[in-house]
C-alpha cells in the first residue's frame, strides 16, 4: 500500500506506558484497596473529564467534597501524576524512529489532559518527532467521537484514505474506519511492524 502519506499515533499503551496504580500502589496498603479506589473514586469516567478539558483543579475539588476522607488520594492524581507513567515502550518507538527517518508525516491523536501532556513532553523526547498533534484536553473532544478526528483532518490537512490511524482502543479504531482512515489496532510491536510491513510503509 503506497497511497500512504501520514501515520497517526495514540499514545498511551502504544508509545508511553500509563497507569494510575504505579502511583496508588505507593500510597494504598494493598492491591484489594487500590483496585477500589481507582473503581470507586478516581475511575475512568472522572479522568475522562479532565481529558475532555476540565481543569484538574475543578475536577479534584468536587470529588474532594464527595469524598473528603480520600481528599489527599484525590489530590495525589495530578499532584504526582508523573508517578503513573512507566517506561515507553521501546520497541514502538523504534518502529516511530524508522518511520521519521523515511520522512513519512506523523501526527499524535490522544485522550490526554491538556495540563498533564507538557509533563509528559517534559520526559520522553521522542514526542517532539511528530508533525502535529491534537490532544482531546486542548479541543474538548475525545475518542472515539468522530468529532476529534475531523479536527485532525482539518488542523492538518490530511486525508483519512491516505492515512493510517494506531490506537490500542478497537472502539476507537473502528470509529477511524467510519470516517476513512486505515486502521491498526495495536496489541504488541512485533504485531504493529507486521502490519505496517504489509503496507509496504517499513
Amino acid at each position: 500500500m503506497t497511497n500512504i502519506t501520514s501515520i497517526i499515533f495514540d499514545l498511551g499503551n502504544v508509545l508511553i506506558d500509563w497507569d494510575p496504580r504505579y502511583l496508588y500502589r505507593k500510597l494504598l496498603p494493598t492491591e484489594t484497596e487500590v483496585e477500589w479506589f481507582l473503581e470507586n473514586i478516581c475511575n475512568d469516567d472522572w479522568n475522562k473529564k479532565h481529558d475532555e478539558g476540565q481543569p484538574f483543579e475543578e475536577g479534584i475539588t468536587k470529588l474532594s467534597k464527595i469524598y473528603p476522607q480520600y481528599a489527599n488520594l484525590i489530590q495525589d492524581w495530578f499532584g504526582r501524576w508523573e508517578e503513573m507513567l512507566g517506561d515507553p515502550l521501546e520497541e514502538t518507538v523504534k518502529i516511530l524512529a524508522e518511520l521519521k527517518n523515511l520522512g513519512i508525516p506523523l501526527y499524535i491523536l490522544s485522550n490526554w489532559s491538556a495540563e498533564t501532556f507538557p509533563k509528559a513532553e517534559a520526559i520522553f523526547d521522542f514526542l517532539n518527532w511528530f508533525d502535529g498533534k491534537i490532544i482531546s484536553g486542548e479541543v474538548g473532544i475525545i475518542k472515539p467521537n468522530p468529532e476529534i478526528f475531523y479536527a485532525l483532518t482539518k488542523k492538518f490537512n490530511l486525508n483519512p484514505e491516505n492515512s493510517v490511524f494506531i490506537d490500542d482502543k478497537l472502539i476507537n479504531i473502528k470509529a477511524a474506519k467510519l470516517i476513512g482512515f486505515h486502521g491498526i489496532h495495536f496489541k504488541n510491536p512485533e504485531l504493529l511492524r507486521n502490519d505496517l510491513k504489509k503496507m509496504s510503509l517499513i
